[in-house]
């Protein structure tokens, strides 16, 4: 009987499935402001790249990958082949195969009707705020309502920011012109910075900066191929070497 009390003290203590979720979106509120102006410039260069207001909204809402978006949409407007599109954003999109694999571990046991859901609306921000809490002691058994807060809320700011966008772009001719593309290199430089915790991720950040910087001027967005794969290798050789002098 005094065990049950316990256990049963114990497990009220847990967070209920809307504190998770309302914790997880109030923990994005930070990704979601920096994502603010990134979501509309997206929609203002859509539309100024001869994209149509529907297929523009379509591509957030179905595609939902905003470095992918802006490098898709550049290449729209550069005239490049389907072949060419669809490598260079697989390539940029390839690292939510890394996400994948590290929230595995915590999400292998929800059903598919959890797990679809939540890995179509994984993002850089959603991942750097979800598995800090899944890392964390806490025993909570809805740590998902969590990620799905953050998720939605995600989900729904860019939705309603490309929108903005797609009206912004309408009524101003270039709206590059503003600078607000620079909040996504802004957002992307915040979230790196963190993760850069040992030498194999100093290694692939440097090698991937000096290398983007160096190829800028390649066709096709091909600069972006090269950078990653370049950063990639550096980051597997550095952390190969350190494994080899540590034996």
């Amino acid at each position: 009987m005094q065990m049950d009390t316990i256990t049963l003290a114990v497990s009220s203590q847990h967070p209920t499935r809307r504190a998770e979720f309302l914790g997880g979106a109030k923990a994005t509120v930070p990704m979601v402001i920096g994502a603010i102006p990134f979501g509309i410039i997206f929609g203002a260069l859509a539309i100024t790249s001869g994209i149509s207001p529907a297929a523009a909204q379509a591509m957030s809402l179905f595609v939902f990958a905003g470095s992918s978006q802006f490098v898709g949409v550049g290449l729209v407007a550069g005239g490049a082949s389907l072949p060419v599109i669809w490598l260079t954003t697989f390539v940029v999109n390839v690292r939510h195969a890394l996400y994948s694999t590290s929230l595995a571990p915590y999400v292998r046991h929800l059903p598919q009707r959890w797990v679809l859901p939540l890995a179509f609306w994984l993002t850089d921000e959603t991942y750097l705020i979800v598995i800090k809490h899944y890392e964390e002691p806490d025993p909570s058994p809805y740590k998902h309502y969590y990620y799905l807060g953050s998720a939605i809320f995600m989900y729904a700011n860019w939705q309603l920011c490309t929108f903005i966008g797609i009206q912004f772009g309408s009524a101003v001719p270039d709206p590059s012109r503003w600078g607000l593309d620079f909040a996504m290199s802004a957002t992307f430089i915040g979230m790196m910075i963190p993760s850069i915790k040992n030498r194999p991720s100093l290694a692939a950040v440097l090698v991937a900066s000096v290398v983007a910087v160096a190829a800028h001027g390649l066709p096709n967005q091909l600069w972006l191929i090269l950078a990653t794969l370049c950063g990639v290798a550096a980051g597997v050789i550095t952390e190969r070497s350190s494994k080899k002098s540590a034996a």
